[in-house]
């Protein structure tokens, strides 16, 4: 069997799929986080693919290398496309085998994964609100945007906007729902500390990049000032960019992405060099159908994964459901909070490809907002 094309599709709102066809009939599916470059990814796919075509894609360690190994490597644009491509080897090898990827991967360590459900936050909305409706929809645990944007030093004003909003879920669910509070990379160091020392009354499950990573050495200030845990790790990839934040011993959790950190046989490298630091893992998955298939295929193997970000919902796909694009919908049915381990081959996600096609006509132009300080200086989105 040997790899003969790879397709690519834009998918609105902001997601890249791609295919990977074999000259056996058997295709696998993976995703390429899109959006803010989506030209430039999608172009990066396909010089990546061309070390693929003619190649046995069952061996997958060997094409990660090919792929990786350039002089000039890493960054987001070189990784979500070695990422995507290495998810779709996984699908096409469990289809072949006629097993779920997990089950390569050491078979399953859990019975069933927790999920999480966004609620917006950064800009006005009623998070009790939101926060009751999931309750009621069974969650256990939910994620906001603690704020919008924050200058170097700002005002207490936006301290305590964050406040009400952690008010207003307490008071709507009490202590029935677990919350992440999301700073976005948005806070600098000093409001970071100030913000975490006055979160600590309402008992977050974690807060999420206080800082931006590459200030990741003010983590050590920040964990000074808290006993809640710091989450971090979404934007960056492959063992050697967690390697340092690991070894240095300031995060609790961490949360490769899948779509980026190198696919899935990476992910799982990543977590496993996580559970030697006694760390948690909780992937971020805010995307697609098929980057939350291949996350929850590595959470069912790995044993510190205690939660899983997942987009149905969430207030940045609004418009667009990741149902839409999936025929084997029971697969993102979640029950009390929970979503079942998937049965199927590879992924266990059948695409509709012709869905797929159809909203790729259309012009993929999603961008992240822009985002200003009051003295016109720019802020962190």
């Amino acid at each position: 069997m040997v790899i003969t094309s790879v397709e690519v599709y834009k998918v609105k709102p902001r997601w890249i799929f791609l295919k990977v066809n074999t000259d056996e009939g058997i295709s696998g599916w993976g995703e390429c986080v899109g959006g803010t470059r989506t030209e430039t990814v999608v172009n990066c796919i396909k010089e990546t693919a061309d070390y693929l075509i003619g190649k046995n894609p069952l061996d997958i360690e060997a094409h990660f290398q090919l792929m990786y190994r350039f002089f000039f490597r890493g960054g987001p644009i070189h990784m979500t496309a070695v990422s995507g491509l290495e998810t779709a080897l996984w699908d096409i090898k469990g289809k072949y085998h006629n097993m779920p990827v997990y089950d390569f991967l050491g078979g399953k360590a859990r019975e069933k994964i927790m999920v999480y459900s966004w609620i917006g936050g950064d800009r006005p909305c009623d998070t009790g609100k939101e926060a009751l409706d999931r309750k009621e929809k069974g969650f256990k645990a939910v994620k906001l945007n603690a704020l919008a944007e924050m200058h170097y030093i700002d005002s207490h004003k936006k301290i305590d906007a964050v406040l009400e909003n952690m008010q207003a879920i307490r008071t709507a669910v009490g202590y029935e729902l677990e919350v992440g509070i999301d700073f976005h990379g948005r806070v600098h160091k000093a409001m970071a500390k100030v913000l975490v020392k006055e979160l600590e009354a309402f008992k977050p499950m974690f807060i999420e990049e206080p800082v931006l990573p590459e200030n990741e050495e003010a983590l050590k200030h920040i964990a000074a000032h808290t006993s809640i845990p710091i989450a971090t790790g979404e934007r960056l990839s492959t063992r050697w960019d967690f390697k340092h934040l690991l070894s240095a011993g300031i995060v609790d959790i961490i949360q490769p992405d899948v779509a980026l950190s190198g696919g899935i046989l990476e992910t799982k490298k990543i977590a496993a060099m996580a559970e030697a630091f006694d760390i948690a893992v909780a992937p971020h998955a805010p995307y697609g159908p098929i980057a939350l298939a291949a996350s929850i295929q590595v959470d069912v193997c790995t044993p510190n994964v205690f939660i899983q970000e997942q987009s149905l919902g969430i207030h940045y796909n609004r418009g667009f459901d990741l149902l839409d694009f999936v025929k084997n919908k029971e697969m993102f049915q979640y029950h009390d909070g929970y979503v079942d381990i998937p049965k199927g081959p590879g992924l266990g996600v059948e695409i509709d490809e012709e869905k797929v096609k159809e909203v790729s006509t259309q012009d993929l132009n999603w961008r992240n907002p822009k985002w200003k300080n009051h003295d016109g200086t720019m802020a962190e989105w």
